[in-house]
């Protein structure tokens, strides 16, 4: 049985979700796909394509685009590529071979990853690329500045309850990104490498600004770890205070060839 997904499509506060990580990681993720050179008239499958922008990022670059989602309501039609539901899990990859299979954010929730990247393999063309994005969350001491020492606690115990706790019961792994290298390697790519960037963000930024989002997504769970109303109201405004910096999770971007 499927663990329920923590960020939810249907949920109302999906699209700023997809919003803010486009604005957070397109620049990262755009640097890696460019480095693949012309990309006119590729295959491209953009797996868990969210809200669509590297879909979209695709397409105007020439790019043959499928952007497949288990929840496709929030990728837009009519953006010069096509849209399909689709499950990565149980379903076949559609349509191979292609050239090039995108992922972000997308493995480090699903379960048994070896086995889903074993299957994407199969669907590439010869020497096609595989690009799988992930974060690596399971770090704690997240917080770089605050407005006070209970408003860094009250921080990094959200942190805390989020990554130990919430998105493991929901299948999550925190730590997946870690290993999607030798993943990689296993399910037989060549030339793998893996960047990995991080940064600052401070309230008001679209990272920052994801800490209240994920107050309304899992607001719930967060409760039920013990989380009062007062915590949870205050974890919203200093998501919009400058005077919190948190250290961005570590994206860890991973790139091979099949052989």
């Amino acid at each position: 049985m499927r663990a329920a997904y923590s960020f939810d499509n249907d949920d109302p506060a999906a699209e700023l979700r997809h919003d803010l990580l486009a604005e957070i990681l397109d620049p990262f993720t755009f640097d890696r796909l460019r480095a693949l050179g012309d990309l006119t008239g590729l295959r491209c499958l953009e797996a868990g394509a969210g809200g669509g922008s590297v879909a979209r990022w695709l397409a105007e670059r020439g790019g043959r685009v499928l952007a497949t989602d288990l929840n496709p309501r929030h990728i837009p039609q009519n953006q010069g590529y096509a849209v399909r539901r689709h499950d990565l899990t149980t379903d076949p990859i559609p349509e191979p071979p292609w050239d090039l299979i995108h992922a972000r954010l997308v493995l480090a929730h699903l379960h048994d990853q070896n086995r889903i990247l074993v299957r994407l393999a199969d669907a590439l063309a010869p020497g096609g690329i595989l690009v799988v994005e992930d974060w690596l969350s399971a770090y704690p001491d997240v917080v770089l500045a605050a407005p006070d020492a209970a408003a860094a606690e009250l921080v990094e115990r959200y942190h805390r309850i989020l990554v130990n706790q919430l998105l493991p019961a929901n299948g999550a792994d925190p730590a997946w990104a870690g290993r999607a290298h030798a993943a990689l390697l296993a399910a037989g790519f060549d030339e793998v490498t893996t960047e990995i960037r991080a940064g600052s963000w401070a309230g008001g930024t679209a990272g920052a600004r994801l800490i209240a989002v994920n107050v309304a997504q899992v607001g719930a769970g967060l409760r039920a770890a013990g989380m009062t109303e007062a915590e949870l109201e205050r974890l919203c405004r200093l998501a919009d205070d400058p005077a919190l910096v948190v250290r961005s999770h570590f994206t860890y971007s991973t790139m091979g060839c099949r052989r």
